[in-house]
């Protein structure tokens, strides 16, 4: 992905190793190909150099482009001793959930020297999406962004940019981040924190040893760029700001919204922003920077350091700009806000709502068949070696739960067993729909701080329409968790802090025109209520976008059974399907 700005073609981005077939372009859009080769390469970053696993040697990964209603075709080849599976983060996925690629619940992953398919077609999005590992801890390097353009003809609800750029935020680890997690896992204790964060792959000036590798904006005056913001860290909500510059925001998840100006945004592990940014008239004699920080709620260690990316005019042909060294222009910092802001984060959240244009209509559910309260925030679970004490709290062991259920990861796929009928020793379809001991959640913490642990799903009928409230709680201490739903979009319909109250906060609910995405936080010490239509047969995840919570049990799964009609159905499995 470079330090230069690529205009986003209207047909296809070349991936290395790799030709693209183009067909004919009827209504329906055309099939694109894509081939991603699993390799290790070796990559320097902070004067450290380590072997990554990557994607056809790039880092990040390749960017796919689309438009709206192609159908993508992106063989995983695995060539590395790891096992490997594609999420491809906020596609719906209709009817073809062997594609959404979650190990051991939509797939078996690729094992080494395998390869497979992934088959799906884009339905009724456009904007910026994103695909990442979904496995352990992989996808600290193995991440790339996905770009959906408008169907042939169709405009953006906003004036069109002069150009496109991705902008994904990762986490660098000198060290193997697989074995951070599985050392964590094994004590029981918190892992060790990421050593820098990167804008594209580039930790940026801020940090010892690294001001080679920066990433570069290079703008002319007068200009709009649409930036295609991407939270691929690990475990960290960002703030992002550039210095001098208004950011108008238009698109959250791939999702058109109403725009509004802000100088500083929040993005959380797997959401993405689509901004657009209007440079100055004139050619400034300045730089400016572009940075990213964390905003942590947590109790944990984190790491508190700042990416920062240049925005830097191009200098005119001639003009008395033309031979001013870069290094000797005045540089301007933005300001971010505090670390623990959460009122900021609320008042950002708080302004985003669906377009609701006659073009692009908010279709919230506004009858509700089934009420879900989940719980969600972290625990402990006994010390699971004899005769010694864990690094947890009290010596016992962190876990996180749903409803005070830890997920166990199944070792059979539970889409084929759920498709293939073969449930029964695989997971329950007894997933509790309220918390099973209702307490002060965000009050006083239980003596009790363990979890139960368990393979279980909620299973709904097809086409029931659904509204879920995921309440934080304080067992551990309040903390934020961006929830990820894989196969739907949802529309946040209400947030708040403290408990929930049924009988007072659903009055305040917007049902009009309420912000739709596929990745939503769960506010500190807060709720937040979604609504969705459970009309996507199959297998769908739900977790923390925070990987350590979800390696700690923070995720759930729900099953959409078949319809009537043969368009309501899951399709069969693909013939090259992983086996585990």
């Amino acid at each position: 992905m470079g330090a230069s700005i690529l205009p986003l073609p209207t047909f296809l981005v070349f991936v290395s190793f790799f030709a693209l077939y183009l067909l004919p372009d009827p209504v329906l859009g055309i099939t694109r190909h894509y081939k991603f080769d699993i390799k290790l390469q070796n990559v320097t970053r902070l004067c450290h150099t380590k072997s990554i696993v990557s994607v056809n040697g790039q880092f990040p990964g390749p960017r796919i482009v689309a438009r709206e209603g192609d159908q993508l075709l992106i063989k995983v080849v695995n060539h590395v001793s790891n096992n490997i599976s594609i999420h491809w983060h906020g596609i719906r996925q209709l009817r073809s959930g062997w594609a959404d690629g979650p190990a051991y619940i939509t797939q078996c992953p690729i094992q080494t020297g395998q390869s497979y398919v992934y088959n799906f077609t884009i339905v009724g999005q456009r904007g910026t999406l994103w695909w990442h590992a979904h496995i352990s801890w992989l996808r600290s390097t193995l991440y790339g962004p996905i770009v959906i353009l408008p169907k042939r003809g169709v405009p953006y609800p906003f004036a069109k940019p002069y150009k496109e750029v991705p902008i994904i935020f990762g986490e660098w680890f000198n060290a193997d981040p697989e074995a951070i997690i599985t050392q964590a896992l094994q004590t029981g204790g918190g892992p060790n924190v990421s050593d820098a964060y990167t804008i594209n792959g580039l930790p940026g000036p801020l940090y010892n040893c690294s001001a080679i590798d920066t990433f570069k904006l290079k703008v002319k005056p007068g200009k709009t760029y649409l930036l295609r913001l991407i939270n691929a860290a690990l475990n960290d909500e960002l703030f992002f700001s550039i210095a001098n510059h208004t950011l108008t925001v238009v698109d959250v998840d791939a999702i058109y919204v109403k725009p509004f100006e802000t100088e500083t945004l929040l993005i959380t592990p797997g959401q993405t922003t689509n901004v657009l940014v209007k440079t100055k008239p004139n050619y400034p004699s300045a730089t400016f920077l572009m940075t990213a920080r964390p905003y942590v709620t947590g109790q944990g260690t984190f790491d508190n350091s700042t990416v920062a990316g240049i925005l830097e005019y191009e200098s005119p042909s001639n003009g008395m700009h033309s031979s001013i060294s870069i290094k000797k222009l005045p540089l301007f910092k933005p300001i971010l806000p505090a670390l623990n802001d959460t009122s900021f984060a609320t008042n950002f959240v708080s302004k985003l709502r669906s377009l609701d244009s006659a073009e692009y209509p908010s279709k919230v559910p506004q009858k509700v068949d089934k009420h879900f309260f989940f719980t969600v925030g972290l625990g402990t679970s006994p010390c699971q070696h004899k005769n010694q004490t864990c690094q947890g709290p009290n010596g016992t062991m962190f876990a996180a739960s749903v409803n005070n259920v830890s997920f166990a990861m199944p070792t059979t796929a539970l889409l084929q067993s759920h498709f293939y009928g073969q449930s029964n020793g695989v997971y329950s379809p007894e997933f509790p729909s309220t918390p099973i001991m209702p307490f002060n959640y965000t009050g006083n913490p239980p003596n009790n701080t363990m979890v139960s642990n368990g393979t279980k799903v909620v299973v709904l009928p097809f086409n029931t329409s659904v509204e879920l409230v995921m309440q934080d709680t304080s067992i551990l201490g309040a903390e934020s968790h961006p929830l990820h739903l894989h196969g739907f979009n949802f529309f946040v319909v209400g947030q708040g802090f403290g408990n929930f109250d049924p009988s007072k906060d659903p009055a305040n609910f917007n049902l009009v025109d309420p912000v739709e995405r596929n990745t939503v936080g769960v506010p500190s010490g807060g709720w937040v209520a979604i609504r969705f239509l459970a009309d996507n047969p199959g297998v769908w995840f739900m977790h923390c976008h925070l990987e350590v919570h979800t390696s700690w049990g923070l995720k759930m799964a729900w099953i959409v059974l078949d319809g009537k009609l043969p368009n309501q159905k899951l399709l069969p499995p693909p013939a090259d399907l992983p086996k585990c």
